[in-house]
């Protein structure tokens, strides 16, 4: 509903609550993991991770995505906040990617967030040992930007979101996003160089590129006119993305 609501400039996800999101219901007992994550069944009859089916529409949002981390963050409450554009912790949060002290392994597709968020060598430290992980370690290792008391977290997050949605042409914030997170998987900086043509040319000629430069000339807030319900250009025209099988 975000990408289609033009009024929604940036989202804001956190938790209701002491916690962000403690994780699986381990209630089940040793049957919890058995049957898998998700009643969505590929044509291969493999059961779909349902972690990796919420991380790949955070993923693929033209909107940016904030998280504002309150409590704890454990398995898919950590997992699912990795393809959020910016995360901030309170002080009183923690974090578990605590998948082998289960018996099983990460997921919601964090293999491929993880270590392109924090780097290779943290990632497997973090997965490897389960051990829980303070506000502090997470800024100091790359997953959180900020870590803030409790009642500042929100005020923090708001104040993110509207610095982008007061000073920012949406068509460009998107494109931004998906070009940013895409390119993290490209083999070479000449795929970047293809969609970034694409890209500035078709925002160059647009009107929010007219309203960008005006605004700044005559010294006063911009009023961008493109909205991203229907004037996002098509500069990925050689991709597709991955189906499951």
């Amino acid at each position: 509903e975000s990408d289609a609501d033009d009024n929604v400039r940036a989202v804001i996800v956190t938790g209701s609550g002491r916690a962000f999101c403690a994780g699986a219901d381990l209630s089940g007992g040793g049957e919890t993991f058995a049957k898998g994550g998700s009643d969505v069944r590929a044509k291969t009859g493999v059961m779909r991770d349902g972690g990796g089916l919420v991380s790949l529409r955070i993923f693929e949002s033209k909107k940016p995505v904030i998280g504002a981390i309150n409590g704890a963050a454990v398995g898919v409450g950590v997992t699912m906040t990795l393809p959020m554009d910016i995360r901030l912790a309170s002080n009183s949060s923690k974090f578990g990617f605590v998948f082998a002290k289960r018996g099983i392994v990460p997921e919601a597709a964090s293999s491929w967030f993880l270590p392109r968020i924090v780097g290779i060598s943290q990632a497997t430290e973090w997965c490897f040992t389960g051990r829980m992980i303070s506000a502090d370690e997470a800024k100091e290792g790359r997953l959180v930007r900020s870590v803030h008391a409790p009642e500042d977290l929100m005020p923090a997050a708001r104040a993110i979101a509207r610095e982008i949605a007061e000073n920012t042409a949406p068509v460009s914030v998107a494109l931004s996003r998906q070009m940013l997170w895409r390119m993290l998987g490209a083999d070479h900086p000449m795929q970047a160089h293809r969609v970034d043509s694409r890209a500035i040319n078709s925002r160059g000629a647009s009107d929010d590129a007219r309203e960008g430069v005006m605004s700044f000339l005559e010294k006063r807030p911009a009023n961008f006119p493109v909205k991203v319900s229907d004037g996002l250009p098509e500069v990925f025209p050689e991709w597709q993305d991955p189906q499951f099988s």
